[in-house]
């Protein structure tokens, strides 16, 4: 179990989301993810550490069933504020998922990897529920996004002092080992964050950064490939073989020699007995 969010921090998020600086931030983050994981009117789409909620909201409204799941029980109690029962919300944490394998066309991690115990667990959790594709979204350990955020912890505490930041290639070696060689796509956003907030969000709105490796939040896109395991079947008729002078074995290619070689006797007879 990792950090699990207590009331103080819902609603110290619900204040940050507040300034319209943070939102624009949010809005990025959330553009990236719906750029990548394009969930169809019909589809089920489950939110790992789904927090007060802001992470399915994009998807409300389109036809889409919307799972939530998240160990805190104060985050839970936001979301169902914001929500409603538009989503149908699970306690639960990300290493031990409750439900199905494929039980899901989709499963998203949004700002999830930072906080779990062992994120190897939960990423292999969210591919063994997914049926179509798994995305994670999270800050880029190699970015200097986050080496702020970092330098923040000697000014002040945030939820971002129990957080464990990751790079790009770490989370596709860890998908990689988990999935094999399959599809998998990466983007990212916030490669300016000291530049002025309109002018960041109109730059990278437009995707031209999106290749860069050291933008603050990456998204990862990851397609499974269906594997099928072959079971072996015996074998009930013998094949031909080297055996000792004088014994017969049966096999295929000698019944149908045998056959024909009758078939072609019984001819002889029949034409000789007219």
């Amino acid at each position: 179990m990792g950090y699990v969010f207590n009331a103080d921090d819902a609603q110290h998020y619900q204040r940050w989301l507040y300034d319209g600086k943070n939102r624009r931030v949010l809005a990025l983050e959330t553009g990236l993810m719906r750029s990548m994981l394009r969930p169809v009117f019909g589809e089920s789409l489950l939110d790992v550490g789904c927090g007060t909620g802001e992470s399915i909201r994009p998807y409300l409204g389109k036809g889409i069933s919307l799972t939530g799941i998240d160990p805190s029980d104060a985050m839970i109690g936001v979301a169902r504020e914001n929500l409603g029962h538009r989503v149908d919300f699970h306690k639960g944490y990300a290493e031990d998922l409750p439900f199905e394998d494929n039980a899901f066309n989709h499963v998203s991690l949004f700002l999830t990897l930072e906080f779990v115990d062992d994120p190897v667990e939960a990423l292999s959790e969210a591919c063994r529920v997914a049926k179509d594709s798994v995305f994670i979204g999270f800050l880029n350990r190699h970015s200097a996004y986050v080496a702020r955020l970092r330098a923040r912890r000697f000014v002040r505490s945030s939820i971002y002092d129990n957080a464990r930041f990751f790079s790009i290639g770490e989370v596709r070696k860890i998908l990689y080992s988990l999935l094999g060689q399959v599809p998998l796509f990466w983007r990212t956003v916030l490669q300016l964050p000291f530049t002025a907030p309109g002018v960041c969000h109109r730059l990278e709105s437009s995707g031209c950064f999106g290749k860069s490796p050291f933008g603050g939040f990456a998204g990862i896109h990851a397609i499974p490939v269906p594997r099928y395991t072959a079971m072996p079947l015996a074998l009930k008729t013998m094949v031909e073989q080297n055996v000792a002078a004088g014994n017969r074995v049966a096999s295929c290619s000698r019944y149908h020699k045998e056959k024909k070689q009758s078939r072609t006797e019984n001819a002889k007879n029949n034409t000789a007995f007219k």
